[in-house]
């Protein structure tokens, strides 16, 4: 059977269940800071996003302008929320161990951010050593940049176009395809929308998947299409 070369996991909201958490902190920043959102907003149309990239969408958006102190609140008030109340999406300590491909994580959060939560949720031994956050990169660009992907492929010897990606966004899945890599969509975390799926699939998801024991029989089916 054809193994990929790599499988990529994005980490919030695809193994903790933390874009809700941040969500809703962010919302209720934004809001008071003048801009008045909701967490289910944040989490539909943001996702993926780090939150200065979301507070610049927003200051474009509405022509608000927002204090830079902004993103250092939020990401103090968000770290916290996470160190307390993260959790890992269920079914995904077995799921990650089934990928026989080498594996790592691509992320917008920070290596500290990812760190704590996936040893919380002990996750951590799965991928130690194989943690490529976009802010630590090369060209520090964050998805739907493609650099963390290709930063990530380039450092494990991995064809981009050999490479499978998990992602909850539509923002992950740009940067992605972008990069040449496939993707399967995922939408089993708190966050997830009616009309997600469709969202996931349109930005370039070959298929998507809503619960862990699927992906196992997904990996083999598309690695034994892209043989074909």
């Amino acid at each position: 059977m054809p193994q990929p070369d790599l499988v990529i996991f994005d980490c919030d909201g695809v193994l903790v269940d933390s874009e809700i958490i941040a969500a809703r902190v962010e919302a209720e920043l934004i809001t008071e800071a003048g801009f008045e959102i909701s967490a289910e907003e944040i989490a539909e149309t943001y996702a993926g996003l780090t939150f200065k990239d979301i507070m610049m969408a927003i200051e474009h958006k509405a022509n608000i302008p927002f204090q830079a102190s902004l993103i250092t609140r939020a990401e103090e008030l968000v770290d916290r929320k996470l160190r307390s109340d993260v959790r890992a999406i269920d079914g995904v300590h077995q799921a990650v161990a089934s990928v026989t491909a080498p594996r790592c994580i691509c992320s917008n959060s920070s290596s500290e951010r990812i760190a704590f939560m996936l040893e919380k949720v002990r996750l951590l031994p799965l991928f130690e050593g194989r943690i490529f956050s976009a802010l630590e990169t090369p060209t520090k660009k964050t998805k739907p940049a493609p650099d963390v992907f290709l930063h990530a492929a380039q450092v494990l010897h991995a064809d981009p176009a050999k490479t499978f990606v998990i992602e909850d966004s539509a923002h992950g899945i740009h940067g992605a395809r972008a990069a040449g890599m496939r993707v399967i969509g995922f939408t089993g975390a708190s966050h997830s929308y009616p009309g997600h799926a469709d969202i996931l699939t349109e930005a370039g998801a070959e298929t998507v998947i809503n619960r862990w024991s699927d992906l196992k029989g997904v990996l083999a089916a598309l690695s034994e299409w892209t043989d074909a």
